[in-house]
């Protein structure tokens, strides 16, 4: 009969206990899960990037309703249980009594209010779940709004950087002398500080909150000092306790946490806890390695391992604030005794401080490039000797051994239990079984085991494991990307191109040693574009080289025939042209009208001898392609916005069809689509496109690398601008920037990952004069570009044949 485990708390902790439970021993558990929260479990570590805008609450979820179905889990999500009953084994809470024969406390962490009068006003908030994020969403929505942020550590600059970008003016109040003191020593704390302060984050220290003032809510800070700093909210991000008090409750031993030995038992036999609410040999843990680490030696005792134990690992802290990454770990404290080696570089941004005694690293301080963290972490936590290494210690793993050192020698050195991914507490033996188990790339790497799937610092730590893991076969497949005609990559034939000024494919296919004479159907289209894409005015497009679909100018269905889409600017459309539409459909006896969901009207199972015929007649009515079939702009969808809706805060249709009208007929990579919304309402749905702007009451937001097929991704903040002529401006220096740097059937989402969306912002946003220069260049692009295939074809009888069946040409040749 299967034992009844009850477990409290549906946070990240309980979460990996019971995925490892569930694997190690499938169906020996009868399992209730209690969660005061209204949602089952998600990465808590991801609050920010949702309260940025980054991602979205569905994608942060680990654990959802129907995982916990899977798995046989009575979930009793909202309902917080309020007494542990351990003579009768049995726990409380509003819906009754539920008996165990194991219980398992998991209630995690509590925000610390700091005790100062006004602390329980309404807009006073902690920064610890998805019902705080909302709480700060809603006051980021109000135009003037103003944050203070009480707390200067992760948790506060997070949360101070994403509500400055969504509009609020920001202030942050830190006790100490510098921010994150616990992670960051005085000089890397200062670095960061100017950091925030170049984005118009007001960052106070040694700042002494004596009262929240306020009348029915929070309305101002005052500090010591008597400066008063008006706030609409009140972000307290002092700190966190473990939530005791269940525990405390029910007579358990509690001294900072619930106490808990080695297999994670509490003084109750029947009683385990994990998480951030235990204390084990008088450590509280708050980071999710050790927390996980917990979980799988609870899972392996529930199991039946006797032996499973846990113990205190060496912690470092691995950090990406408000896109700066940082690293820390070990002592780094000034202290008699000790020295330092201190790497600096003001131009870049970066600070490295190494701390040694008696020959050996016991603390690390990384700011703005934390590459070789591991590298250094391992040899802290081994204790080795750098006595021999010391003079280029600072350097990192590349500048051992001479310069012919193997970049890869660091990491392939790490211990199999050298953590890679501390989001989700994955070490590098977990990745090295996985590529030997067949993932053998990022992607394959993130689903099978997390790592690099949040915050995305250590992705660069991955790939190097995956080179070294791998040798020549990564290699190989790194450089794979054209065809099997070809070595070079595509970034390789790009620069080929450039570099000598190649204006042809023979002379693309000579100069790069192609291995076939005139390319596949892989490489040929790719090359195509390229050469496009480089000499606007002197390459002639090779019609030849492109998909049949952009030799037809329509798609072809699976019974042969074609779509027809004629283009509507902006999703508008006239009684005009609809009357043409439907005119057409009868004429040609076109089977299937539907509406897309680009906001288009598609004719399906047209005729191909057809196709010359339709397009003229609806020229004829003033309609174009719609470009349905191309490695090009599709469409602009858009809302009505200020025209009609009451909720419009700027002319979405009209910015739409600009754009769109400046955009179409363009070649690109892949094909592109944009949205337009009026409003944060977002019925445009702008925010899963390759290009979307939301309209607001300040002007537009900007987003770009979205995707709604068959993957899903949000788009990612590319500027905030005041005018229509602004959004111009950045949307065509994006699509340019795409287009002169993207390997060919790569979506912008793809490109994006791939050179980082720092890097697009710098050449669209930060550098001006070069986005004047991306926009001349696609101005010229445009200029040569034949935008309506259609009329052309309909025009030019001459290739009308090419339309006609075979059949029928041969018996006109016969007669």
């Amino acid at each position: 009969m299967a034992e009844k485990l009850v477990v409290i708390g549906a946070g990240m902790a309980s979460g990996r206990f019971l995925e490892e439970l569930f694997e190690r021993a499938p169906g020996a558990h009868d399992v209730t899960l209690f969660g005061a929260e209204p949602r089952g479990n998600y990465n808590r570590i991801m609050l920010s990037p949702v309260l940025a805008g980054e991602k979205s609450y569905d994608e942060i979820v680990t654990h959802d309703g129907e995982w916990y179905r899977r798995h046989g889990v009575t979930t009793r999500f909202g309902e917080a249980v309020v007494k542990i009953d351990r003579k009768r084994k049995t726990v409380i809470s509003p819906g009754g009594e539920t008996a165990y024969d194991k219980l398992v406390i998991a209630t995690g962490s509590a925000a610390f209010f700091i005790p100062v009068q006004g602390n329980d006003l309404p807009g006073v908030i902690g920064f610890r779940d998805m019902d705080d994020v909302e709480t700060m969403l809603d006051a980021a929505r109000k135009p003037g709004g103003r944050a203070v942020i009480i707390g200067g550590g992760l948790l506060g600059l997070e949360a101070a950087a994403a509500l400055k970008a969504r509009g609020m003016d920001v202030t942050v109040l830190h006790l100490m002398g510098h921010l994150m003191e616990r992670q960051l020593d005085p000089a890397a704390g200062y670095l960061l500080q100017k950091a925030l302060e170049a984005r118009g984050i007001r960052v106070i220290c040694k700042a002494h909150t004596t009262a929240i003032l306020g009348r029915e809510r929070a309305e101002a800070v005052l500090l010591e000092d008597g400066s008063l700093h008006e706030a609409d909210i009140v972000v307290m991000a002092a700190g966190i306790r473990p939530e005791t008090r269940l525990a405390v409750d029910a007579g358990l031993r509690v001294e900072r946490g619930i106490w808990v030995d080695d297999a994670m038992q509490t003084t109750d036999p029947h009683i385990l806890a994990l998480g951030e609410c235990v204390e084990h040999r008088g450590i509280v843990y708050g980071l999710v390695a050790p927390l996980y680490d917990m979980a799988g030696v609870l899972a392996r005792r529930l199991a039946g391992d006797e032996t499973a134990a846990f113990e205190p690992p060496a912690v470092s802290t691995r950090l990406k604030v408000t896109g700066i990454d940082l690293f820390s770990a070990g002592d780094f404290a000034e202290t008699e005794g000790r020295e330092e080696i201190v790497f600096r570089d003001p131009g870049r941004g970066i600070y490295k401080r190494l701390v040694i005694e008696d020959n050996r690293i016991i603390g690390i301080v990384m700011y703005g490039d934390t590459d070789d963290s591991s590298w250094f972490f391992a040899k802290l936590k081994s204790g080795e000797d750098i006595s021999e290494i010391r003079d280029t210690l600072i350097f990192g793993p590349a500048f051992q051994g001479g310069a012919t050192a193997d970049p890869l020698a660091a990491v392939a050195a790490l211990p199999p239990e050298a953590e890679i991914c501390g989001c989700n507490g994955v070490c590098k033996g977990t990745i090295t079984a996985a590529i030997e188990g067949g993932a053998t790339d990022l992607a394959a790497i993130r689903a099978t085991t997390k790592a690099s799937a949040s915050c995305g610092t250590c992705t660069g730590l991955v790939e190097q494991l995956l080179a070294a893991t791998l040798g020549d076969d990564f290699k190989a497949q790194a450089r794979a990307g054209m065809c099997e005609c070809t070595d070079l990559s595509h970034q390789d034939v790009r620069r080929l191109i450039r570099a000598a000024g190649l204006k042809s494919i023979p002379a693309v296919m000579q100069e790069g040693g192609w291995k076939t004479s005139c390319g596949c159907a892989k490489c040929r289209p790719a090359l195509n574009f390229y050469l496009l894409a480089e000499w606007p005015l002197e390459y002639e497009d090779d019609e030849q080289s492109r998909f049949v679909n952009e030799r037809n100018h329509a798609n072809i269905q699976k019974d042969g025939t074609y779509s027809v889409m004629p283009r509507m600017w902006g999703g508008m459309t006239t009684p005009a042209e609809l009357r043409a539409i439907a005119d057409a459909a009868e004429k040609y006896n076109v089977p299937a009208v539907k509406v897309t969901g680009g906001q288009r009207i598609d004719l399906l199972g047209v005729r191909k001898e057809d196709l010359p015929d339709i397009w003229a007649d609806l020229n004829a009515a003033g309609m174009v392609s719609g470009h349905a079939y191309s490695k090009g702009l599709r469409t602009v969808k858009t809302c009505v916005g200020t025209d009609f809706c009451r909720f419009g805060t700027q002319d979405s249709t009209g910015l739409g069809i600009r754009l769109e009208k400046i955009l179409w007929g363009s070649w690109t990579p892949h094909k592109v689509k944009l949205g337009v919304s009026g409003c944060p309402r977002n019925c445009a749905e702008a925010t899963c496109k390759d290009v979307g702007i939301v309209c607001v009451d300040s002007g537009y937001e900007i987003g770009v690398a979205g995707a709604a097929g068959m993957d899903l991704k949000k788009t990612e903040p590319l500027a905030k601008v005041e005018t229509e002529e602004e959004v111009i401006a950045h949307v065509v220096a994006f699509i340019q920037l795409y287009r002169e740097n993207a390997a060919y059937l790569d979506r912008p989402y793809k490109w994006v990952a791939g050179v980082g969306m720092d890097w697009v912002r710098e050449q669209v946003v930060e550098d001006a004069e070069n986005r004047a220069a991306l926009c001349e260049r696609f101005e010229i692009s445009q200029s040569v570009y034949r935008k309506d295939p259609w009329a052309a074809q309909a025009t030019e009888r001459h290739k009308a044949l090419k339309w006609r069946p075979l059949a029928d040409l041969a018996q006109e040749a016969a007669e």
